[in-house]
């Protein structure tokens, strides 16, 4: 009763802020959840039945691509740009059903580079922290060398080839890739892992957040994604002949924690070294507003509540710089907070827009968000109730 009564009370003194979706003609009926903008004007995004789509022009224009061979029952859930030519993206599904393709040529022609080879596996996300390295996130599955674990992989060369973050040669009880509950990743909006100067950030289904240092500052970045070989067991990230994931911080604790299958961590963004937001909840209850958001003010070594939380479950969180604040994205609505996740207000279209265009997004990836049948908007600036520029 006490927490109905405080929500109900959150609820009729918000404060309201109006911002303006730009919706935009995507030429498609795709559900997309993919979306990266590079900058300069470029951006590329994907979705179901293989659909790519890339801009030049800031989104005035989005071509559809030519789908990569064999791709026309996958689902695109992941795509990493580095210009207005060259692209990955990734699918999620069932063993060989997750797959990477690559093109260099402006999406005329994709090269498959790798497959799940793990009939039970599931990719979830992929993240680069620069051009050539990067990181594969997967559920847990059995792998080819037999352990049971988050299945992560990494790639050194601009993705043209993986391996595997794994020890095959230690059998005892807690030696194999990294501690592992009955746990995976969401495959929301490819934003379930993050990284900045150097750290990793991921956040899983039953509410842990892992944190892992792969690199000692900006000009490291080589020697930490090194290969590196100790009885044939391939290592890039920890840099050693020791237990790979030995040195993983996890906050097995958080705002965000879940015991069922359908919530947890679904989205996960630092501004910096140090200020940090996940947002998540659960999917089948996108009303509920308990459980959808937590900060970090310490680099994410622990996690706090937000005191007034997102109204609904959300699936991507990212910081919009230039605005100087943070914005949220679900199926009900889209919310912001000025300081640093503690207090979010919801952010309603604004009377020339449509009315929905704050609700029904997947994915960020400012200015940039994503949604289901082809939806693709631009945001502009925020207006917040109190500004001498608002107007009802």
């Amino acid at each position: 009763m006490r927490l109905t009564f405080t929500l109900l009370t959150f609820a009729l003194f918000i404060p309201s802020a109006h911002a303006q979706f730009d919706m935009e003609d995507s030429h498609t009926s795709a559900s997309l959840r993919g979306i990266h903008n590079v900058g300069g004007g470029v951006a590329w995004a994907s979705g179901t039945n293989g659909t790519v789509l890339r801009t030049e022009d800031g989104g005035y224009l989005w071509q559809t691509c030519n789908m990569p061979p064999g791709a026309e029952k996958l689902d695109f859930r992941g795509i990493q740009a580095f210009d207005e030519n060259t692209a990955i993206v990734m699918s999620s599904g069932t063993g060989d059903l997750s797959r990477i393709y690559k093109t260099t040529d402006a999406c005329q022609t994709w090269k498959l580079v790798f497959s799940n080879p793990e009939k039970d596996g599931f990719w979830d996300a992929i993240l680069f922290v620069d051009r050539n390295n990067g990181i594969l996130f997967g559920d847990p599955a059995v792998g080819l060398d037999g352990t049971y674990a988050l299945r992560l992989r990494v790639t050194h060369d601009g993705g043209l080839t993986w391996a595997p973050i794994t020890d095959p040669e230690s059998s005892a009880p807690g030696k194999n890739l990294m501690p592992v509950a009955k746990e995976g990743f969401f495959a929301a909006s490819n934003s379930s892992a993050t990284s900045y100067d150097g750290w990793l950030w991921m956040g899983t289904g039953l509410g842990r957040i892992f944190r892992r240092r792969l690199y000692t500052g900006s000009n490291n970045k080589g020697a930490a994604f090194q290969s590196v070989y100790c009885a044939g067991v391939y290592e890039p990230i920890s840099h050693s002949c020791g237990i790979p994931w030995i040195d993983w911080n996890v906050t097995n604790h958080t705002p965000l924690s879940s015991s069922g299958s359908t919530s947890g961590v679904f989205s996960i963004h630092f501004r910096d070294s140090e200020s940090g937001i996940a947002v998540g909840g659960d999917y089948q209850k996108p009303d509920a507003v308990i459980f959808n958001s937590a900060f970090s003010l310490d680099s994410g070594t622990t996690w706090q509540p937000a005191q007034n939380p997102p109204h609904g479950f959300r699936s991507a969180v990212a910081y919009d710089a230039e605005q100087r604040l943070w914005i949220t994205v679900g199926p009900n609505g889209t919310d912001i907070s000025r300081d640093d996740g503690k207090n979010w207000i919801p952010l309603g279209p604004s009377p020339q827009d449509p009315p929905d265009a704050d609700r029904n997004w997947n994915a960020l990836s400012l200015p940039f968000v994503v949604g289901p049948k082809g939806r693709i908007g631009r945001l502009r600036t925020i207006i917040e109730s109190g500004s001498p520029a608002y107007k009802k």
